[in-house]
């Protein structure tokens, strides 16, 4: 008999979000074997730079057979029982990358880092340490799906949504803030702090200076925490958090091999300078190729996905609409895509479109499938227009007729009725 906790609905499974993976790994796109297959457009990661990390893993084979520069091996070393606070070398080359890539601004400590194995186990960590079971996280919408799966499944803690609008692009409001926490009121929850990705997943977008005054000030007025994934800050989270860590630990390898891609500082400089460039790029192609297609993107600065407007491919402005839209999508488009309702938004016809884990043949692919897609429903609803305003005339015409056509069109029927 297993336990409830892995049998109960909360996993978030049944989520649009999961079932369009489910439909991808059926039905995977590939450009020779199943080229009519689904394109995957809903997994955010970044595929554009791995041919600059096989460079200099060709270039510096001595971590990967678990050497030092010396070429002596550490093998044994790195195989033996690690202390789950992580290899001291790994972690003052990442508070250092961390510094670089912020321009120097910003100085962390070492020790104040927690290494787990991936941001899902970070943020059940998190959970845990702050939330008891019953307790509430706002979180503003739309958010990353997984997040009903990562913070409630197994902590026990809710969430509850900060509901934002596309009338100013989806920004936090002190309003809404307000209402998300009388809303955990009335239903007796008590709030224990707020969640936010910076930049939003799948917004794409910063938090404005605006939207962190208004954070910070919310926070400090309730007394509630404030957690994000660029910042975590050295509290007694951080003491709690490391004892936590030692059920989702990085391997002493990993560790290795990444402090000495990191020290790297030349490297790393040439790999962020590409990549980013690289990244613009391909947004700029996922952006203007929905362009063509009459589809809007909401305006975005980072991350590997753009918010796409397709409300007006809506059958009706409703969530019904798009879940409607969603497995047209999938089935007959061959996309995989996220709706903005797994996502939590409050308004229908929002998706979010994932661009970096994918060549560029196979995006302009997909961009080709969405332009036929969108033709043919503009073909269909010309033609039901077509046969609308026929309808629209003929009934015009009727009514238009004198009374006493219609008299005597009932008064033949009957003669008609009569001889048979």
């Amino acid at each position: 008999m297993l336990s409830e906790k892995v049998t109960c609905n909360s996993h978030g499974q049944d989520s649009s979000y999961f079932l369009g993976w489910e439909e991808y790994e059926k039905n995977p796109y590939d450009e020779v074997k199943n080229p009519k297959g689904i394109i995957q457009m809903g997994l955010a990661e970044n595929q554009l730079s791995f041919d600059l990390l096989e460079s200099w893993l060709e270039k510096n084979p001595q971590p990967m057979a678990f050497k030092n520069h010396n070429n002596q091996s550490i093998f044994k070393d790195l195989a033996l029982f690690q202390d789950y606070h992580g290899l001291p070398a790994f972690k003052n080359a990442l508070v250092k990358f961390m510094s670089e890539i912020r321009g120097g601004s910003v100085s962390f400590d070492p020790n104040n880092l927690v290494l787990t194995a991936g941001a899902t186990s970070a943020n059940e960590t998190l959970m845990f340490c702050l939330a008891n079971p019953g307790d509430a996280f706002l979180l503003p919408t739309p958010y990353y799906p997984g997040f009903d799966r990562d913070l409630k499944w197994r902590t026990g803690a809710e969430i509850v949504p900060i509901q934002c609008s596309s009338l100013n692009g989806f920004r936090i409001t002190k309003s809404a803030l307000e209402e998300a926490y009388k809303q955990a009121q009335k239903q007796n929850l008590k709030v224990k702090g707020i969640l936010v990705t910076n930049p939003s997943n799948p917004l794409g977008t910063s938090l404005t200076l605006h939207e962190l005054d208004l954070l910070v000030n919310f926070i400090s007025s309730k007394n509630i925490h404030l957690v994000s994934d660029e910042i975590y800050s050295g509290t007694r989270v951080v003491s709690a958090a490391t004892k936590m860590s030692s059920f989702g630990l990085v391997s002493s390898q990993t560790q290795y091999l990444l402090s000495e891609i990191l020290s790297d500082q030349k490297f790393t400089t040439t790999y962020l300078s590409e990549n980013r460039r690289r990244l613009k790029e391909r947004h700029e192609m996922l952006v203007n190729g929905l362009k063509r297609s009459g589809i809007a993107c909401l305006p975005s600065n980072s991350g590997l996905f753009c918010w796409v407007d397709m409300n007006h491919l809506l059958s009706s402005n409703t969530f019904e609409g798009e879940m409607e839209l969603w497995k047209k999508i999938v089935y007959e488009v061959g996309l995989n895509i996220s709706p903005g309702s797994s996502c939590h938004c409050s308004e229908p016809g929002w998706f979010r479109v994932c661009f970096a884990n994918m060549s560029e043949e196979t995006l302009e692919l997909a961009m080709q499938r969405v332009k036929s897609f969108v033709d043919s429903m503009a073909k269909q609803n010309n033609v039901q227009s077509r046969h609308q305003k026929i309808m629209n005339r003929n009934s015009r015409r009727t009514k238009s007729l004198p009374k006493w056509v219609f008299e005597l069109s009932y008064h033949q029927r009957e003669i008609v009725v009569d001889e048979r």
